[in-house]
């Protein structure tokens, strides 16, 4: 398996009690951190409000981060999980993509989602269209981008996006264009757009739920003719690691603490449970290596880990690094 690392950015409340002016420093330094470890990439999220309520936290924007990361780290891979594509115009997010794939020296990794934040999107003026046209946009924006990095220039006709003879110059240095992660469960629409155009996807981390996705992504992958084994599966988890199990109690319950006062504790109750339940990556190293080997063995290659202490405390990032990714690469 390789390893993905999510950097804290605000958006699940986890640089609460750090000032606005410390934040880039906290973000970069563990971004380089992960730079010169195990981890195969580093990762943020695509949204503009906290959760699991909208508050006045900050959540720091995802392409922006991937220009500051791109210039401050030199080999990790640099991805969003999931850019939401209905937020930026295809064509618009392709040059950026490309330009960002250029400052990192051919690094950048390109999460893709259909949305689902609500809140967020009315707040932001963009409706929230239903989920036929949320993933019809999906669809026509993967093939845009595809082929504006391909070609360097694209034209297309469809229902959602036009556009017209759009340059898209210089091309990411990475041959074929930039890599797709094309995420969600989906089983009509998302993962058949995955088997048409994704190089990787991304969905739940429940191992009869990842073997359920799995065949559904097969079956769409025979229909649309392209190989099902091409496709790398991953899924993501959250991870609090401890020596022992009063450790991971322990630190549980100061990321608890941390989040009361900023959302109402029935609220970081229910963030706690979701962080810890038997498809997370949380508890102690021997209970960890033992549910993630469980969605490799179904063929999951790549995790990506949600370290909700990291602003504050390595330690688990590091017991995680000595002991559970040698177990399970």
């Amino acid at each position: 398996m390789r390893f993905g690392l999510f950097i804290p950015q605000g958006w699940r409340m986890d640089l609460v009690g750090i000032e606005p002016e410390r934040q880039w420093a906290v973000m970069r330094d563990l971004a380089t951190y992960a730079d010169r470890s195990a981890w195969d990439s580093l990762w943020v999220y695509d949204h503009f409000h906290t959760v699991p309520l909208p508050t006045d936290q900050a959540t720091h924007e995802a392409w922006t981060l991937m220009a500051a990361y791109a210039a401050t780290t030199s080999r990790i891979k640099l991805g969003q999980m999931c850019t939401a594509m209905s937020y930026r115009n295809p064509v618009y997010l392709a040059k950026v993509a490309a330009t960002t794939d250029i400052i990192s020296g051919g690094r950048v990794q390109m999460g893709i989602g259909g949305g689902w934040y609500e809140h967020e999107w009315r707040a932001y003026g963009y409706g929230f269209p239903s989920a036929g046209v949320r993933l019809g946009r999906l669809d026509e924006g993967v093939q845009i981008m595809r082929d504006a990095w391909r070609d360097g220039k694209v034209s297309f006709g469809g229902k959602h996006y036009q556009v017209d003879g759009a340059i898209v110059e210089p091309r990411p240095l990475q041959d074929n264009g930039i890599p797709l992660w094309i995420a969600g469960g989906g089983e009509k629409v998302t993962l058949r757009i995955a088997a048409q155009y994704a190089q990787y996807t991304n969905f739940t981390p429940e191992p009869a739920a990842f073997a359920h996705k799995s065949e559904v992504l097969a079956g769409h992958c025979r229909d649309v003719g392209t190989d099902f084994d091409a496709i790398v599966r991953s899924a993501n988890f959250t991870a609090l690691v401890g020596t022992s199990e009063e450790d991971v109690q322990d630190r549980l319950q100061r990321v608890r603490d941390r989040m009361v006062g900023y959302v109402p504790e029935a609220v970081a109750d229910a963030m706690i449970a979701g962080g810890s339940g038997p498809e997370s990556a949380t508890g102690t190293t021997e209970q960890i290596i033992e549910r993630i080997a469980k969605v490799r063995d179904l063929g999951c290659e790549y995790a990506i880990c949600y370290f909700p202490e990291a602003a504050y405390d390595r330690s688990g990032i590091e017991l995680f690094e000595r002991e559970v990714i040698p177990a399970l690469s």
